[in-house]
Parts: C-alpha cells; structure tokens; sequence
C-alpha cells in the first residue's frame, strides 16, 4: 500500500473509530458487584436512556403516600414515573412547626395545620414500605433518602438535632462516630439496622431502589453537611456503603450520592461538589438538588466531569426549569420535585408543569413498558 493510500485508509479508519466512540458514552455496572438482577436491570435502562430522556418523577411524605402524586395527575393529566418518599425521623419539641417542611414522619404533611398524626414509626414506615412495593408493581421507579436524627437520640428529636446549623459535630465527635465499635458508632450502626430491615423487605420484593442518603452534604444545614477531606463526609459515606452492601447483604440498592447545586449566599451556602465525593467507586448515580431555579449550567456540567460519564440526576428540586433550561442540561436522568413545590403557590405554575411534563423530553409513567418486571420504552 503507498504512503497516501494507506494515510487515507489510516485517516478513514480513524473517523470510523471516533464517530463510534462519540456516539457511545460509557456504560457502568452497579459499583455492588452483587447487585440483584433488578438493580443492574434498572441502571441498564437509565443508561440506556441516558442524554436522550429524563423521567418525571415526585416526592410524596411518608405521612400522606399518593397526595403529590395525585395533584401532578390534575395539573397534568400524567402520572410521573419515578416515586420518591422518606424514612424521615420524629420531631419532638415546641418548635416542631420549624421542620414541618421537609415532613417529620409524626406530622401532618407540610403547609397543613401543624398537628401530630399519632402514629408510630414503625406503622410509618411499613406503610412507605408497602406503597413503594405497590407502586413498583405498577411500573414505578422507586426512590428513597431518610431525614436521620443525630446517632445518639435514635429516631426522635427535635429537628435542630438534625437541622444543625452551626452546631454540627466536632472533629471529635466525627472521628468516634466513624470509627467502628465506638458508643456513638455502636448508636449509628442501632439506627442503621432499624432502616436496613425495611430495605430488606424491598429486596424480597424484587424491588430495586435508587438510595440518596445523606443529601446535600456539601451544605451548612444538616449533621452530616460540611465535613470535606478524606477524614470527613467520605468516611461516613463509606461506612454506610460497606454496612449495607456487606453487612446486611442489601443487593438492591443502587447509590445515589446527591449534592446541593453550590452556592455563596452566606450562612446558607453549598460548596464545590469534589469536596465531599467519595469516589466512583462508591456511587452509581451523581445527584444535585437544585431550589430558587438555580439551573446554572455548571451545576450540570460539574456533575457530569466528576463523574466520568456516570448517570447524573437531580434528586430534588423545587421549582422546575425553564424550556431552555431544560433543553441546555439533557443528562439529567429524572427529576423529582419536592412534594409541595409541584403545587401552585411555590413557584410552579400550573403551565410551567404542564410545559415540563409535555416536553418531548420527558418521560411519563405511560411511555414505559414494564412488563416481566423490566424496565424499556414502549415501542
């Protein structure tokens, strides 16, 4: 072969090579190299759909499990795909009216009268449970993060114990709870294993679950927030991965690490993603929750660069993007709006809903096939 012939063969070789490898991102396998066939199953379909689609999805609290979901279907005319709700914890106290917000699991929902709803956690939860095993059956995809109350006061506590703010635990402090056999470490592992019994009732299930604990770690607001560095958040990340994953055999979870969208407004900032990441090795989705309509492109793009081409999310919003927002950021795999916010009065008008969940972008409960129990666009 002469040297121009075989330049030319070289050079056609080469585009063949990069227009393949352009239009494939990478795929990854659960970073559970036990995972249940229905979690790989599930992360297969959200790669499968990935920069092409993103699921609707909506927040309902434990408290009250079809009320969001239901007012998405008046304004719409929909049903979203993705469920999400929480394991939460019980507020006590005379400021309880404080936390109602994020839906302490004892009160009524948010933005009702402020009463308690006298039932037990357990019963609670076990209702989340069963609505969630429910609305798999019906093709939904499950979503579930937990509210936890600082190790030491269990599932009861008044919500600064988990809103800390400025009181947040000390080197010290973080160092005995991520240390393995320490009392406050011996109190999380208490907590741990009351949630891990519920998740096991799901994996029985054959129900894989998209699992964001510890959201927005890179806030100042919660316990967990604001630890950076090797010593910190990372640790406890981890330390959850390898209790759930190894210790209690929990097979189903696929993990969602979910980040606040950064921010400087001081006293309630978020700062840069690669501060609390604890490697890819322990995430399969990266999450930003992103409120005030802060859709900045970079919140979009950072996700995606520290994650090497994993499956990027927003695990809550509260209100939804623009059209040209939404057209600017299309590696979002779901989105999943926070109870109330999908309701007028909060910054989404009925309009703004009905454009996102009519986006030819958007997938919807009733594009999905779901039969033999596995997830794929209907044809």
């Amino acid at each position: 072969m002469n040297t121009v012939l075989k330049s030319t063969f070289l050079f056609l070789i080469g585009i063949i090579f990069w227009g393949c490898a352009s239009s494939s991102a990478p795929k990854f396998d659960p970073v559970n190299p036990n995972a249940s066939p229905e979690a790989k199953q599930l992360l297969e379909f959200l790669y499968s759909i990935q920069g092409k689609y993103t699921l609707a999805g909506q927040h309902n609290f434990v408290s009250d499990l079809q009320r969001y979901d239901k007012l998405v279907t008046e304004i719409t005319g929909e049903k979203p795909v993705v469920w999400g709700s929480d394991f939460s914890f019980n507020a006590m106290g005379d400021n309880v009216k404080n936390f109602q917000h994020c839906g302490p699991m004892n009160l009524t929902v948010p933005f009702d009268s402020c009463d308690f709803n006298g039932r037990t956690p357990d019963e609670l939860r076990q209702g989340m449970v069963d609505e969630a095993i429910r609305q798999h059956k019906n093709g939904r995809i499950i979503t579930l993060m937990w509210h936890q109350c600082y190790p030491a006061e269990g599932d009861s506590c008044n919500g600064t114990s988990v809103w800390a703010m400025e009181n947040r635990p000390s080197p010290e402090e973080w160092k005995e709870l991520v240390t393995d056999g320490t009392p406050l470490n011996t109190k999380w592992k208490e907590q741990a294993d009351n949630i891990a019994k519920y998740l096991k009732q799901l994996q029985a299930a054959n129900v894989p679950v998209l699992w964001r604990p510890y959201h927005e770690m890179n806030g100042v607001w919660f316990w967990w927030c604001n630890h950076p560095g090797e010593e910190g958040f990372k640790k406890l990340w981890i330390m959850m991965y390898d209790y759930f994953t190894n210790h209690h055999k929990l097979n189903n979870l696929l993990w969602v690490w979910n980040s606040n969208a950064p921010r400087d407004i001081p006293g309630d900032e978020a700062y840069p993603y690669e501060l609390f990441f604890p490697g890819k090795e322990y995430v399969d989705v990266l999450a930003a929750d992103v409120y005030g309509q802060d859709y900045k492109q970079s919140h979009h793009d950072d996700l995606l660069k520290i994650g090497g081409g994993k499956l990027i999310t927003l695990g809550e919003i509260g209100q939804l993007p623009t059209l040209e927002q939404y057209d600017a950021q299309k590696q979002w795999s779901w989105f999943m709006s926070w109870g109330y916010f999908i309701g007028d009065g909060f910054g989404n008008t009925p309009e703004m809903v009905k454009a996102i969940y009519n986006s030819p972008h958007t997938l919807t409960l009733d594009e999905l096939d779901f039969e033999g129990g596995t997830y794929k666009l209907k044809k």
